[in-house]
């Protein structure tokens, strides 16, 4: 098992991806009028990449175009002070072939906001790190409440 400097537990690419596969609900930083922006969203994983919906036209769609990103996720369980916390960045796109739309709607990929969201967001994990606070290896099962 290895630690980072604060004793945490520092998590594979493979638990990275399979803790992101546990949880609807993350956050994607982007660059918006050339400042950090952070915005939460529902998405799913398809194979390594994130996949996340939005409206068209959207200032998420329109700031994430061809765009280096990061995306955060991660499960806190404020009582027993444990959880996990995942970190990928990666370049994203937009899904423009409408063979590849089509094959992304039929994920597990529901949006909560209200509103036509049809536009497909990719985002590639060519970075992605994670780290393990507390002891507990039941955290890897759960989910957001």
């Amino acid at each position: 098992m290895r630690l980072d400097a604060a004793e945490l537990r520092v998590l594979s690419r493979q638990e990275c991806l399979h803790l992101l596969s546990l949880t609807p609900l993350g956050r994607i930083v982007f660059t918006d009028h050339a400042l950090p922006a952070v915005q939460p969203v529902n998405y799913c994983l398809d194979g390594q990449n994130i996949v996340i919906r939005t409206a068209t036209g959207s200032k998420l769609a329109v700031a994430t175009r061809d765009a280096i990103v990061a995306f955060e996720a991660d499960d806190i369980d404020l009582r027993s002070r444990t959880g996990w916390s995942v970190t990928a960045v990666g370049s994203a796109r937009a899904v423009t072939d409408p063979a590849e739309a089509q094959r992304l709607a039929e994920l597990p990929l529901m949006p909560w906001a209200p509103g036509r969201m049809d536009h497909f967001i990719v985002i590639h994990t060519e970075q992605i790190s994670g780290l393990r606070l507390g002891s507990s290896t039941s955290q890897a099962t759960k989910v957001l409440h």
